[in-house]
């Protein structure tokens, strides 16, 4: 499956930006999906995750309550809702497809996602 990320941009502190994940090759829904991010000079880490039934969603304890994943399979699409946004959250953030995780679980292990979009850059200036 291909993942093409977009929606990144910059945009002020307090701001919101919602980013988008576009699957191709192969249907979403047989997808559990993530968000990872990775600041400069750091490792990339976990952002969020959704199971491919929908119904399970795991954050981060830094974006809880800000950020919210949501899935449209008709689409094939993956969404970030990110609001209240601080500096810290400033880094480029990736998509990624977990097929190994259990249908009603979520993973937040890359180990878990054999398959990654090319990341999509969000500023957060203070």
């Amino acid at each position: 499956v291909q993942l093409q990320a977009s929606g990144g941009g910059l945009v002020q502190a307090g701001g919101s930006l919602r980013l988008s994940c576009v699957a191709s090759g192969r249907t979403l829904s047989n997808y559990g999906m993530g968000w990872f991010r990775q600041a400069p000079g750091k490792e990339r880490e976990f952002v969020v995750g959704i199971s491919r039934s929908g119904s399970s969603t795991s954050y981060a304890d830094s974006v809880k309550g800000r950020f919210t994943i949501s899935r449209d399979n008709a689409k094939n699409t993956v969404f970030l809702q990110m609001n209240s946004l601080k500096p810290e959250d400033t880094a480029t953030y990736y998509c990624a497809a977990d097929g190994l995780t259990g249908y009603f679980a979520t993973s937040r292990f890359e180990r878990q996602y054999e398959y990654w979009g090319q990341g999509t850059l969000v500023t957060v200036s203070s």
